[in-house]
């Protein structure tokens, strides 16, 4: 039989290779062997465009995705309601609230702010910066410059995230004290 007179389904039934061993398992066959003859196969011209037709649908295909459908038990049908307004229903994550405005603080002077600090570390020895920004009520980044200046923060240990007083000024303090 040549193989020029063959169609593409008649050519798929015939083997081309030499069958050394055969493995039958339970579920599983495997067939080892050589290839004698290899030939690629395309089809007939008067098929060539139903076949190109074909290919174009499969990969389309593949590219489709599926649509899922869900049915929504607890909804109660607010989200098929039109609301009035500005009022939509946001099925995402809640959106946090903005925090509550703070006021401004104003800056007192340097020295004030220096004697109020010393008084609040004879009360306490360690202070976070939430609580001498509302013991003091100054703004955020004035009191770190001056906290820079006066203390040591604590990055560990159980006063982790503090404010401690530097030792020279521990000293001044209890001088002040003495005297």
């Amino acid at each position: 039989m040549g193989l020029g007179n063959l169609t593409c389904r008649q050519a798929t039934a015939i083997l081309f290779m030499e069958v050394q061993q055969i493995e039958i398992e339970v579920g599983k066959l495997a067939c080892e062997g050589k290839v004698e003859n290899k030939f690629d196969m395309k089809p007939h011209r008067e098929n060539l465009m139903d076949y190109g037709k074909l290919c174009r649908e499969r990969t389309n295909m593949s590219m489709v995705k599926p649509r899922k459908t869900e049915l929504i038990l607890d909804d109660n049908g607010k989200g098929m309601r039109p609301l009035p307004g500005n009022m939509l229903v946001h099925s995402g994550p809640k959106e946090k609230k903005p925090a509550k405005p703070e006021t401004k603080r104003t800056r007192m002077d340097r020295g004030d702010l220096e004697k109020n600090l010393f008084k609040l570390f004879e009360r306490q020895p360690n202070w976070s910066l939430k609580q001498l920004m509302q013991e003091t009520n100054q703004p955020e980044q004035f009191l770190k410059e001056i906290l820079n200046a006066l203390c040591v923060y604590n990055k560990r240990g159980p006063n982790q995230g503090t404010h401690e007083l530097k030792p020279e000024y521990k000293n001044y303090r209890e001088d002040s004290h003495t005297t």
